[in-house]
């Protein structure tokens, strides 16, 4: 597993582990920065850059970094953990980016008590809902919790009222659709036809050729590379149905690909959370200290949702740290005491962690529009509220759901 270290902005604090000194304060960071992902992971580590140039020591120490690259493989993500921990001897750890990376960090972390895992963006529901880790947390909201709003909203307001998917086979694809498919099917739509696709998939000629055209639009919850591919492919074949986009399928990664196959999207809403046109101070300024850290030909127009959730999760590691006086020995109770009682007030919002450690924050619904400069943005339409992870139903109603998978949730108007 190769360590990388942050090159796009030269950084003083940002070293190799091995030239900490002994004031320094060393924290690992995992990204995806290999596979169908890497962009996404290459603007998570625009965030962290971002978060330490605004809070470079904390009680006095510097903070220096040592960052490992992984695949979105769980396997990948436990190698690189492992690396930093025995290795580079870190004991606090922000990331992962991908679904199922976060659910083998949780293990991760139940079978490494002495760390303690900051998650990156990871989404899955798993990784907090089911068995969560004690030195687990998560200050950004998981996939459905970024659906919740999206169902109705298209129900009522586009009027769409039956559907068909097409979204990635894993836990994150799962979980970002399961909050969709709820708000959607409690509103009275319908789901015809659901296809599950694995990450890295180069060609869609078969499923797109699969699509009924008798639905009214087309739920797409594919990611990078994929979105790209997909959407190519799915305009050379002639498509034009509405499209309903999965979270990371309208998010700055993707708007911001080369090519025009991207401006299908136009008119797109989606769920997730943040909206590139909110007025909201902390929003600005974080847009203007990401465009400030790097040349415009180094970064995209604004920040991608995974450069705002790397963002927030440092920043939270960071002021949990300095309440600490950067002291992270022995059992770390303290530090962890402080992340779990943190309330972020964030650029996207106000989080705050539940009992699992999970945050609960708003959602932002949106739809792609066109901005002055010419570039695809999302557009805030409306937003929703202290969203929880059981999506406002009580737990145990929303355990009898079950686990988000490619058959649940069933498609009822009451759970």
């Amino acid at each position: 597993m190769k360590t990388y270290l942050l090159t796009s902005v030269a950084l003083g604090a940002l070293l190799f582990a091995g030239s900490a000194g002994a004031e320094d304060l060393k924290i690992g960071v995992l990204a995806t920065l290999e596979g169908t992902y890497t962009v996404l992971g290459e603007d998570a580590m625009r965030g962290v850059e971002v978060a330490l140039k605004e809070m470079p020591t904390v009680g006095g120490k510097t903070v220096k970094t040592v960052v490992a690259s992984t695949d979105t493989t769980p396997e990948s993500a436990v190698r690189a953990a492992r690396k930093l921990v025995d290795q580079d001897g870190v004991t606090v750890i922000v990331g992962p980016l991908s679904g199922s990376e976060g659910i083998a960090l949780r293990d991760f972390a139940k079978q490494n008590p002495n760390v303690t895992v900051v998650n990156g963006l990871s989404g899955a529901q798993e990784a907090t809902m089911v068995d969560p880790a004690a030195n687990f947390y998560r200050f950004n909201m998981d996939g459905a919790q970024w659906g919740a709003g999206l169902g109705k909203y298209v129900f009522e307001t586009k009027g769409w009222k039956n559907v068909a998917s097409v979204a990635e086979d894993y836990s994150f694809g799962y979980t970002n659709f399961m909050g969709f498919a709820l708000g959607f099917c409690q509103a009275g739509g319908q789901i015809s036809e659901r296809q599950w696709v694995p990450l890295g998939t180069k060609d869609f000629s078969s499923i797109i050729a699969a699509l009924p055209d008798d639905v009214d639009a087309i739920y797409v919850g594919l990611g990078g590379a994929d979105a790209v591919n997909f959407l190519n492919q799915y305009q050379q074949a002639g498509g034009s149905a509405h499209l309903i986009g999965g979270t990371i399928m309208v998010d700055g990664t993707v708007l911001n690909a080369k090519g025009d196959a991207k401006k299908a999207l136009i008119g797109t809403p989606s769920g997730g959370p943040q909206a590139d046109d909110s007025t909201d101070p902390n929003w600005t300024k974080f847009v203007k200290a990401y465009q400030d850290a790097f040349p415009a030909d180094k970064r995209f127009p604004s920040p991608s949702l995974f450069a705002t959730g790397y963002y927030n999760s440092t920043i939270a590691t960071l002021k949990a740290l300095d309440q600490v006086k950067g002291d992270i020995s022995g059992d770390q109770a303290a530090f962890r005491d402080a992340l779990a009682k943190m309330e972020l007030d964030a650029p996207n919002g106000h989080f705050k962690l539940d009992a699992n450690r999970q945050a609960i924050g708003t959602n932002f619904i949106s739809e792609v529009t066109e901005g002055p400069d010419g570039n695809l943005m999302n557009k805030l339409v409306m937003t929703v509220p202290d969203v929880n992870q059981t999506l406002g139903l009580s737990e145990e109603s929303f355990k009898k759901i079950g686990l988000p998978s490619r058959d649940a949730p069933e498609c009822k108007t009451s759970y």
